[in-house]
């Protein structure tokens, strides 16, 4: 019998984002309120009989196995499990996602039923959370390949809400306290090297699963890898990030309307003196303990760079959320020649 306050904070945060498009299923889970949800719940998602549904958002997923295809989806979170119910065209998109999700009813397709791919995580296989920078994303990790999935929020109050809630859940759980520490002589206590590297900060949650928030160190080395890119510019004394979002690139398709496919996922970095657009894998990093190799992509690929001196102007949208930016930059072939026109008129 879940409460009213429960029953309106998930009609509250059933809603799809504008910006992103879902299929006729997902949005038939949209249009649900309050009872209507919690029945649906029970009667199509829930595995057992008596958990309870805690907490609902909506958020982009990336699976570790698919780590280059973001697809929207409605995360349930219940007192047994975090079911992510996918929209059903990420299936059709990939034909080697068959062996992925076992799919077994091929007479479906036919059918006038609107299916959706459920993937279900019990969370009695959850064992660590890594939080990303600034909380713009999560990531969930499980017992194998199979059971990692990335959040991405793009937003610090989805991703807080979230992981309270998955905390909260977590204090039911009734799992088997961990085994008493062997006693460590002095000799093994101090003896080992300290290799001189911060290691993340890490929370052990009383059901032992790993909460791992991000350090300074993290952003030490963006610091470092933006200042590569930056020609000539990389013996800056200092180095400031201003700014880490997730964000989308609108690609700009004439004769078509905007849809899902032109907008595409960037990582979108701001120093003091340049904008930069980048490529970045979500669930790759850090690497869970059974990968045996490092994946083929580094985490951040540059996708574009520009100066902030050479920005003419910043037209922004009227709508309210998602806010709409458009850079314009002058187009010059020579990005130095107005910096030695200038020192060579003024001399010393």
């Amino acid at each position: 019998y879940p409460s009213e306050f429960l029953l309106q904070k998930i009609t509250e945060d059933n809603h799809v984002p504008v910006h992103l498009h879902v299929s006729m299923s997902l949005q038939y889970v949209a249009e649900l309120k309050g009872n209507a949800l919690v029945e649906f719940f029970h009667g199509n998602i829930a595995e057992v009989e008596n958990e309870e549904l805690q907490h609902l958002m909506w958020s982009s997923v990336l699976f570790y196995k698919t780590p280059s295809m973001e697809v929207m989806a409605c995360v349930l979170l219940s007192t047994k499990a975090i079911y992510f119910l996918l929209d059903d065209s990420f299936f059709h998109s990939d034909e080697h996602l068959s062996d992925f999700w076992n799919k077994e009813n091929s007479d479906c397709e036919n059918s006038t039923f609107h299916l959706s791919c459920c993937f279900v995580l019990k969370l009695n296989d959850l064992q660590s959370v890594n939080v990303g920078l600034f909380d713009q994303y999560f990531r969930i990790t499980g017992r194998s390949a199979d059971q990692i999935v990335t959040c991405l929020t793009r937003d610090s109050y989805n991703t807080h809400t979230f992981i309270q809630q998955l905390m909260a859940v977590l204090s039911l759980l009734a799992r088997t306290p961990s085994p008493e520490p062997v006693d460590k002589d002095f000799y093994s206590e101090f003896g080992s090297k300290n290799t001189g590297k911060m290691e993340n900060y890490e929370l052990v949650h009383s059901s032992r699963v790993k909460f791992i928030y991000p350090n300074e160190e993290e952003i030490g080395d963006l610091a470092f890898l933006v200042a590569e890119k930056m020609d000539g510019l990389a013996n800056l004394p200092s180095l400031n990030i201003l700014l880490y979002v997730l964000a989308f690139q609108v690609n700009h398709v004439e004769g078509f309307a905007q849809n899902a496919s032109s907008l595409q996922p960037k990582t979108l970095i701001l120093t003091s003196s340049d904008l930069f657009l980048f490529d970045e894998d979500y669930v790759s990093y850090p690497l869970p303990e059974f990968a045996k190799e490092p994946p083929k992509k580094d985490k951040y690929q540059l996708a574009d760079g520009r100066r902030i001196r050479d920005l003419d102007r910043v037209l922004m949208s009227y709508q309210t959320y998602p806010q709409a930016l458009t850079f314009v930059f002058d187009d010059i072939q020579n990005q130095d020649l107005l910096q030695n026109l200038t020192l060579d008129h003024f001399g010393e």
